[in-house]
Order: structure tokens, then sequence, then C-alpha cells
């Protein structure tokens, strides 16, 4: 069983990012659902919380209201094992004005922030050779999409 579930509040588009996030992740689904009731007339019936899972890991929706507002001190990070992977998951990402940001990072139309990254670079980052590790990151630091062949010809030097 998951201890910790991620709870991510938005105003009133709750179950819109669920949908979202569920259409681009696989083995999705929504476990649990709660209503607003008669302590908030103006949205009764209304999605309070949901609980999901994508591709198995969970997570809470919260349509608590407009006090707070996400920001990049916390992310999601996807590890992609292939470029295509990282193409697929970053554009359904952006897709409805979500923001490109650099290194990998993007905002999401709900302002969620996500990292998508191919683990082979994150492995470059960590090899034993220090020159080609930091050949490897400076080329990561001019990207913002990743792409996993520039930061292979940098790690090899080339």
């Amino acid at each position: 069983m998951q201890k910790i579930i991620p709870c991510l509040w938005f105003d009133t588009n709750g179950e819109e990012a669920l949908k979202f996030y569920s259409s681009i992740f696989p083995n999705s689904r929504v476990t649990d659902t709660l209503l607003w009731g008669d302590s908030n007339p103006s949205r009764k019936g209304s999605l309070l919380t949901a609980t999901f899972e994508l591709d198995g890991q969970k997570f809470m929706v919260l349509n608590g209201g407009p006090e707070y507002k996400f920001n990049p001190a916390i992310s999601m990070f996807v590890p992609c094992e292939t470029q295509a992977e990282v193409d697929y998951y970053w554009d359904r990402l952006l897709e409805g004005g979500g923001q490109p940001v650099q290194c990998g990072w993007l905002t999401d139309r709900f302002g969620v922030s996500w990292q998508v990254a191919p683990m082979a670079m994150i492995r470059m980052f960590q090899d034993k050779d220090e020159a080609k590790a930091n050949r490897a990151m400076q080329a990561m630091m001019k990207m913002v999409k990743l792409d996993l062949a520039e930061a292979q010809r940098a790690f090899d030097g080339k």
C-alpha cells in the first residue's frame, strides 16, 4: 500500500485535471470520489476530492478554492527510457496551454510543474568520468525539451 499520496489543490478544475492526466498516462483510473455537500451550497454536487492512479501511482485532487496556486517548488518527475517517450509526455503535458520552461521542465495548463527526463541522461550525469558528465550537464543546461542524442554527443565529446 502506498503510504504517501500527493494531493493536488485546485480551485474548481480538479476533475478536468485528473481526466487530462488520465488520458496521458497508461493504466490510469479514478478510485474514489467525494462530492461537495451542504457545507458549500454554491458547489453542492460538484467534485470535492477524487483519488486516482496514473500508471499505478496514487494521487488525490481537491477542489479547495482559489486560495493556493502551484509553483515549481514541487514537481512531478517522469522518468523516460527513450526519446520517443520524452517527446510523447512532453507534447501531451503541454497540450491546452502548458508552457515549456528549461532543462526538461514544463508547466502544464493547470500550473503543475513536470520534469520529463530520459534516464540515460541521468546516468550520464552520474558517470565517474567527470569531464563526460560535465559535458552532458552543460549540454542539458542549454535545452528546453531534453534531447538524448544531443546529450550523448556532448557526453562522447563530439
